[in-house]
């Protein structure tokens, strides 16, 4: 490690002055965590694990504070899923949602709950066992405030991280780690917003709304939470919102309205006074009429909008005894000096702040941004806002940074050809990062004249830059990706319809669901391709693609219908026979031909022999 700059020096000295004088508890650290939520925990473990410097601040006392509050009624709809039928740890963890990676067993969010969708508040008990048992360093009631860069020559970039906290004491940072989530209530700028109660501080109280007319602002999970707590003591409940219901089981996306929330839509459709109706709410604004009721006007934008004066069944025509915006959350950049500027995306990603493909600020070097705050990259795509994806995520970056600032490779392993099918099947039926975060983090094989080497779960949009971003260097690639078929799900697609699925090899490349694609690649894709790959695509045009089958049990170990295609797919790019013979054929084939296969070669290469009656794909 390279000693401390000149700046770091002057700022370590200082901070020792002030801490005698005044009891100052400030200093340098090579990387700043902010946030002990379950990203910012995440990141604590790996970065203690590898032996570095670091930090972890905490504005509140608690780990997780998010979860002290949210979500309002308690419960959770991360999959708490306990049993499985397996007892490998790293399949069950495809249907663990809630659980932190860490090597200590007992660490596993599925002995604190029995319950499918547990309560928030075993949650902090988890997180705070997480934090004590594994010693990671959060120094808690810490609120960081007023973060800047300063120039600082021979800082790895170039300049180092300050912020102060409530107490002014001043901290400085080689890098830094935001994992501050995205818990500022998105409260829209419309008239009258001020007359409604915010989902953060509505009354829990089911007493409250007895006998009551609700119109709740918003139609995500937060919103049909709500309805759902109180529905049994108004007279109607109606919802409101710019874009039609989408459903998490007919997107394949865990943000979207979740089953456990969506009772609401039974008493809307079944006539029963509830109602969801679409609107954008920057066309309305909340009035109070004479009575104290809420009402919604329409604002009329010019001569040619119609307002509801026009026609007498305005779907909102009668007033409201109350109304509860659940519009969500979004990211806080109040912690930021007015020097820093913060970008956003456009579009339905833009309450989150816009990073790289490798989790780096598009501002500012050396800021990165891990857990839910980092979803721009993979927004209604994969689940990296959420713990059973970020976890993934966590560590990918945390991986790029051991390589960029400290040069240790992206881990790996190199062993013969003839282990590449076994190793296949091994990561799309166990792995569960390259199973959670589908179509963002894949496996790449990079391959040599006898050997390849296994990276695994390396962000796929990065493949351009493999070496720069891993360590390792190569051209020929298969990049294993678990994607989703592009035309399944949509507006007024029938996600139930009779061949949702197919079965038969030779159209694996019209999969539906969930299923294994392998990209191979003579030479890596250029910058340029990967810009312009389109927005459908999961990486650029390889020199071939092989889609295995989906399945029903997403278990791909059929001998016909997945493994027979792969191994043909495999002897393609190799140029090689990947058969497996007992010991007595390639014996007979070695007396008979002038050449034997492969698979016989790497035999007698290990000096196995004759001994026992199968030649294993392992060593």
């Amino acid at each position: 490690m390279k000693e401390p700059s000149a700046c770091v020096m002057f700022f370590l000295a200082l901070t020792v002055i002030l801490g005698r004088s005044y009891g100052v508890q400030g200093g340098y650290q090579d990387y700043c965590v902010i946030g002990a939520g379950p990203s910012g925990l995440q990141m604590g473990y790996f970065l203690a694990s590898a032996g570095r410097d670091y930090i972890i601040f905490e504005r509140s006392n608690v780990s997780g504070n998010f979860y002290v509050n949210y979500p309002r009624h308690r419960k959770l709809i991360s999959i708490n899923k306990r049993w499985t039928g397996k007892t490998n740890k790293e399949f069950n963890l495809r249907h663990d949602w809630n659980s932190l990676l860490s090597h200590d067993e007992s660490l596993q969010f599925t002995k604190y709950s029995k319950e499918m969708f547990p309560s928030a508040d075993r949650y902090l008990d988890y997180l705070r066992d997480y934090q004590q048992r594994l010693a990671l360093n959060v120094q808690f009631n810490t609120e960081i405030r007023n973060v800047r860069k300063e120039v600082c020559e021979g800082a790895p970039d170039g300049h180092v991280y300050t912020m102060v906290d409530q107490r002014d004491v001043p901290y400085k940072c080689g890098r830094l780690i935001i994992a501050t989530g995205i818990g500022k209530p998105n409260i829209p700028d419309i008239e009258g917003m001020d007359l409604v109660d915010g989902y953060e501080d509505m009354s829990l109280n089911k007493d409250d709304y007895e006998g009551q007319t609700v119109l709740i602002l918003g139609r995500g999970n937060s919103a049909f939470e709500t309805a759902t707590h109180i529905y049994g003591s108004t007279n109607l409940i109606h919802m409101i919102a710019r874009s039609r219901v989408r459903l998490s089981w007919a997107t394949h996306y865990v943000g979207d309205l979740r089953a456990i929330n969506n009772e609401l839509l039974d008493t809307y459709q079944l006539k029963s006074l509830d109602g969801v109706l679409e609107a954008s709410l920057s066309e309305v604004a909340i009035v109070k009429d004479a009575d104290g009721k809420l009402a919604l006007k329409i604002v009329d934008s010019g001569p040619e909008e119609e307002s509801e004066d026009t026609f007498d069944n305005f779907a909102m025509r009668e007033p409201y005894d109350r109304i509860i915006r659940c519009l969500g959350f979004t990211f806080d950049n109040s912690i930021f000096n007015e020097t820093m500027k913060i970008s956003f995306p456009k579009g339905r990603a833009k309450k989150y702040p816009s990073i790289n493909h490798n989790y780096e600020s598009v501002d500012h070097t050396g800021m990165f941004v891990a857990g839910t705050a980092s979803h721009s990259l993979d927004f209604r795509k994969s689940a990296g806002g959420f713990i059973h994806g970020f976890r993934y995520s966590a560590r990918a970056l945390h991986r790029l940074l051991e390589w960029r600032y400290h040069g240790n490779a992206w881990p790996s392993t190199t062993v013969p050809h003839q282990q590449l099918l076994t190793h296949i099947l091994k990561r799309i039926n166990e792995a569960s990062g390259i199973y959670q975060m589908f179509s963002v983090l894949g496996d790449v094989i990079i391959l040599g004249n006898e050997t390849y080497t296994y990276l695994e779960e390396f962000p796929i949009n990065l493949v351009h830059n493999l070496y720069e971003m891993s360590g390792h260097k190569g051209s020929k690639i298969i990049v294993l990706n678990l994607q989703y078929g592009p035309n399944f799900s949509g507006p007024g697609n029938d996600i139930f319809r009779l061949d949702r699925a197919t079965g038969d090899p030779s159209d694996a490349h019209k999969s539906n669901f969930l299923h294994p694609a392998f990209y191979y690649y003579e030479k890596l894709p250029t910058e340029h391709q990967m810009k312009y790959k389109g927005m459908s695509n999961h990486l650029p045009r390889p020199d071939l693609l092989h889609h295995i089958v989906e399945d029903f049990l997403t278990t791909w170990d059929a001998s016909t219908s997945h493994i027979l295609p792969l191994r043909r797919f495999l002897e393609n790019v190799l140029n090689k026979d990947m058969r497996n013979y007992f010991a007595e054929d390639c014996m007979e084939m070695a007396l008979t031909n002038l050449d034997v296969p492969y698979s016989c070669q790497e035999f007698y290469m290990n000096g196995a022999g004759l001994a026992g009656s199968t030649l294993h794909m392992s060593k």
